[in-house]
């Protein structure tokens, strides 16, 4: 696997100039033998650790790996990930691979095993959450919703609103001042509805398509198909970053894509 960084410095119109703040995203690692097993994810968070990041964001997919594939143990790669290290924390969301083998049900008995592996890994897990953070002087939010697609039906690709457990609204209305806010959304689906109040949504799943034949991106597990695929989109003034994250999904192979490291730098004057 070759492993790239990629950086963006988005200029937005809802976050100050005068509040530095370098983020590194993590997303789709899909812990699995071989292809993202111990030796890679003691690399990316080596990698991740060394980027000088100010907060560093999971979002989501950490188990569930492609054809002729081995999984790894949750407390395993849960433990890799708590040798990450910023600042401001490592902070995570779930994604709709996260909810495979459970029911709507299951979850009136407590937290599904990634968010427990994460949480005694001592990294928090936002399910429809927001907190205030405070840094450089100033302050800014950060928003974590709750997977829209986790319990979608297996080969549908309607995705439904009503498949997973995301409540914007109730999470936005957790928001208390006007301070900057960034909202983790492992599917970018959401990005149509969430407001201008946001000043960047992050979002992985795509995997960028994870095959692109001839500039197109012919399957995406979106229903927006390749809107959304990949890279900083910018929608009447409203801004999403998308990673083609780091693991696999369905196939082993990656035809015309990237497996990643996300950096973004935003405010202030901080070489990339």
């Amino acid at each position: 696997m070759t492993l790239h960084v990629t950086r963006y410095r988005p200029e937005l119109p809802q976050w100050p100039h005068d509040l530095p703040l370098r983020i590194a995203v993590l997303t789709d690692l899909h812990a699995c033998l071989p292809w993202t097993g111990p030796a890679q994810f003691s690399a990316f968070c080596r990698q991740t650790n060394g980027l000088g990041a100010d907060i560093i964001l999971l979002l989501g997919d950490y188990v569930t790996g492609p054809r002729f594939s081995r999984p790894m143990d949750a407390a395993h790669w849960a433990a890799h990930l708590g040798t990450l290290s910023a600042p401001l924390g490592v902070h995570a969301i779930l994604g709709n691979h996260d909810y495979d083998g459970y029911r709507r049900a299951d979850l009136a008995h407590g937290p599904i095993e990634a968010e427990r592996a994460l949480i005694a890994a001592g990294i928090p897990v936002y399910i429809n959450r927001a907190v205030r953070l405070d840094h450089a002087g100033r302050g800014f939010w950060l928003a974590g919703l709750g997977d829209q697609f986790a319990f979608a039906p297996k080969r549908d690709r309607r995705f439904a609103r009503t498949d997973g457990v995301a409540d914007l609204d109730g999470t936005l209305a957790q928001i208390s001042t006007a301070e900057p806010v960034l909202l983790m959304a492992h599917e970018p689906d959401i990005f149509p509805d969430v407001p201008g109040r946001v000043a960047l949504t992050l979002s992985g799943h795509t995997h960028g398509g994870q095959v692109k034949l001839f500039g197109k991106t012919p399957v995406v597990p979106s229903r927006y198909g390749s809107r959304y695929v990949y890279g900083h989109i910018v929608e009447e003034d409203r801004h999403l970053i998308v990673s083609s994250g780091l693991g696999y999904s369905g196939w082993p192979i990656r035809l015309g894509t990237k497996s990643e490291i996300v950096v973004i730098d935003l405010g202030g004057d901080r070489p990339i």
